[in-house]
Order: structure tokens, then sequence, then C-alpha cells
């Protein structure tokens, strides 16, 4: 245990200072200010453009959700979870090798590909796989307790992306882990891949129309994720539109709806009026459920 306890302060410490390093230094590949960079951008096309013409600038919760970006972005995502992973990928793979005998996940090698066809196939399998974690999340009676933090965003902005429980960190990136780990990247620029789909991630939950004409059958827009949010949704039905990046996967197996322009649908879900509004108070009321 001491190895394991070693190996997370260590990284908690690595990641802590990369953060640092980060803010006071940028580069290119820094996420941090890709980001802010991000943001501003798809911020100044609600502005300019907002589909929403009386939601205010600073709509509700604004700022919550500004916070919330770095909470699980950076402060819980960089450092926190990535330490914690660390530690339990380590644990995994000493079990593995140690009860197992195997020493290497790696079933599929592709490192042998051209860097863009590597790209692809690591962003298909992260979507694709994300995709179905997203319908767990409403499946799961459980789980949606969680998820809706989320969904208890009423006015949607840009910055609601990133607006999620930590919870969820965890069962993404648990449920990743396996199909990724089989899969031999050798890319040292993932950093593409991220951002692409911070920045689609971003303009879905933006005040802003974007018509992709066909490109609506392959790409995710804040026409159709608007639907995904509706307070009211069809009988029996536990969500819509539940592509993360792709919208691709929800034609394939039958979870596309765009009734009519969303634009001003309720958003939520029934009880999401007395749904609390601060941080704590919103990462303490999923164990509050019952």
């Amino acid at each position: 245990m001491t190895y394991y306890w070693q190996l997370f302060t260590s990284s908690a410490t690595g990641y802590a200072q990369y953060l640092w390093d980060a803010v006071l230094n940028p580069h290119w590949s820094n996420y941090f200010y890709w980001l802010i960079a991000i943001s501003v951008l798809v911020y100044a096309l609600e502005l300019l453009f907002p589909w929403r013409k009386n939601q205010k600038a600073i709509r509700e919760d604004f700022w919550l959700d500004a916070f919330y970006m770095f909470f699980n972005f950076f402060l819980f995502g960089l450092v926190g979870y990535a330490a914690l992973s660390t530690v339990v990928s380590q644990a995994f793979n000493d079990l593995l090798a140690n009860v197992f005998g195997i020493r290497n996940l790696v079933a599929i090698q592709v490192g042998s590909l051209p860097h863009w066809v590597q790209l692809l196939i690591l962003f298909l399998v992260r979507d694709f796989v994300q995709w179905n974690v997203h319908r767990l999340l409403h499946w799961s009676p459980w789980l949606w307790q969680f998820h809706k933090v989320h969904h208890s965003v009423r006015e949607m902005g840009f910055a609601a992306h990133l607006r999620y429980h930590f919870v969820e960190t965890f069962v993404y990136r648990t449920i990743e882990y396996l199909p990724l780990a089989m899969i031999g990247f050798g890319i040292q620029d993932f950093i593409l891949v991220h951002l692409f789909t911070i920045v689609i991630g971003h303009l879905n939950h933006a005040n802003f129309n974007l018509p992709l004409g066909p490109l609506k059958y392959v790409l995710n827009s804040p026409q159709m994720h608007i639907w995904h949010h509706a307070r009211d949704l069809p009988a029996g039905s536990t969500g819509i539109n539940f592509g993360i990046t792709l919208s691709v996967w929800d034609y394939i197996f039958g979870t596309a709806s765009i009734p009519y322009d969303g634009r001003d649908i309720p958003l939520g879900f029934e009880e999401v009026d007395t749904y609390p509004h601060g941080f704590f108070s919103q990462m303490a009321q999923p164990f509050k459920e019952k």
C-alpha cells in the first residue's frame, strides 16, 4: 500500500506542478489556454449571433458553469483524478501481471498506420464508447442522479458543456479504459482530437444557430443537442440525441430526434426548478436522492 500511496502523492504533485507551469508558460500544446481561447471564441459567437434573442449575455448560472469548466477540466480532472487513475491503472496492470500473467493489454497494433488514421480510429472508438456511456447515464436510475447536474441547466450556453458531477469522470474513464488500452496507439498529438471535441462540445451547448446541412447526420449541433436537454421527453423515453461529438450513432441506432425548431423549449427535468444552484450543493445532491 505504501508504494501506491507514494505513487498517488508523487503523481498529484507532478500534475499540480504541470498545471501551474501551464498557467505560467503559454504554449501551443497548453490545454489551459486552449480552453480559454475556445471558450472566448464560442462566447463571442453567442454574443454576436445569439439564437435565443431574449437570453441575457450573462445567463443564469454563467459563473457557476465557468467554475465547473476549470474544476472538471483542471482542478479535479488533471490533478485529483489523473493522480488517482495513475494508481488504479498501475494496480490493475499489477493484478493482470501477477495473477493472470498478462503484461500487455494491446490486442490491436495501429502504431504502423499513418498518424491521421490513428487519430481517426482513436476518435471514432472513443466517441462510440462515450455515446454508450451517455446512454447508460440516462438508463441507470442511480447514475441519472449524478447526470442530473448536467441537465440542471435551464438556460443553455457554451460553458454548460463542462457542468457535470465529478462521478461522471470515473464512469466515463473507467469504461473507456479497456477498449482504448487494447489498441496500441503510437500517438503524440492526441491534443488534436481532444481540442476538436472541446470545440464541438462548446458549440453544441452554445446559444448559437449552426445549420450543418447534410453534415447534421455526422456531427452534433446546438439544434440537435438542445433536444437532448428538453424538459419534456417522448413518452417512455430515457433520452434522445446522446451524441457527444458525432450524431451518426443516434441516426444509426434510432435515438435521433429533432421534432421542430427547439430554440425556446423548456430545459432540464421535471423538478429542475427546485434543484440546487450552488456547486457544493449540486455535488451533494445525488447522494441525498433516494
